[in-house]
């Protein structure tokens, strides 16, 4: 081993130690991203810090599904905030922009889908629904994709249309807490029980992402715990339309 090779992986050691003690340097920092996008503060010298972390200490930091979810919603929700103000035009043609390998994040080019379906989805094929993965998965990927699939992050991950959830800060310290509140409060506003018809109307997002969900009795049974539905109720599913018209600075606090 070089003197070089040996001293990074001291540093690197170093850096996981001081991890126990609760610092996560990173994490901390996607929140930032979310106030300054909130609030219009500056934010390229925040980019430009992740932009050249080295991937070995972000992984190092994000060792939990909690700090992996936390940081790259985070990410995610801040960079749509910050690209679509800065060019609007981009929302014309959203395959491309969500395709689009424009943010650059330890040292790689990422797009809006990778971080999504790659690293949040844990390498879920976009348009399978959730139900099959994807055939080649690369080793950025690999190293930072979550252990398992989460479908309340489906009501925290924001893609700057009208129909999607708000935006908020998300801290890994209190994520299960946070998604719970989200995934109920995007759910009332989008959810329409019909009582006499027996039928939940509910967001298309439940559609898409079937498979993350699970199947009806889990939906029905979430559906149940956010109290969108009575507790004896065992209605038919409806999938409302998605309003895809552009809807920024969209947030709440958790």
């Amino acid at each position: 081993m070089t003197k070089l090779k040996f001293f990074s992986v001291i540093i690197l050691l170093i850096f996981v130690q001081s991890l126990t003690f609760g610092q996560k340097k990173y994490a901390d920092l996607s929140q930032k991203l979310i106030e300054a996008a909130r609030y219009d503060k500056p934010y390229k010298g925040l980019l430009k810090e992740l932009a050249e972390v080295d991937p070995d200490i972000l992984a190092a930091e994000l060792d939990t599904d909690e700090a992996k979810k936390a940081f790259w919603i985070n990410v995610y929700n801040a960079h749509i905030q910050f690209f679509l103000k800065e060019n609007p035009k981009q929302y014309e043609d959203r395959g491309k922009f969500f395709h689009a390998e424009s943010m650059l994040i330890a040292g790689k080019k990422l797009s809006f889908d990778k971080i999504e379906h790659g690293i949040i989805r844990r390498s879920k094929n976009k348009y399978s629904l959730g139900f099959f993965g994807k055939i080649r998965v690369d080793k950025f990927e690999k190293k930072f994709r979550v252990k398992k699939v989460d479908g309340r992050v489906h009501f925290a991950l924001n893609c700057g249309a009208e129909s999607c959830p708000a935006v908020a800060s998300y801290d890994y310290t209190k994520m299960d807490e946070q998604l719970d509140k989200s995934s109920k409060i995007h759910l009332k506003n989008t959810s329409k029980y019909n009582v006499l018809e027996d039928e939940v109307l509910v967001t298309k997002l439940l559609s898409w992402f079937r498979a993350d969900f699970g199947k009806k009795k889990k939906v029905i049974k979430m559906l149940k715990k956010y109290e969108i539905i009575p507790e004896d109720a065992k209605p038919s599913i409806k999938y409302d339309d998605y309003d895809w018209t552009m809807d920024l600075d969209n947030y709440i606090d958790l």
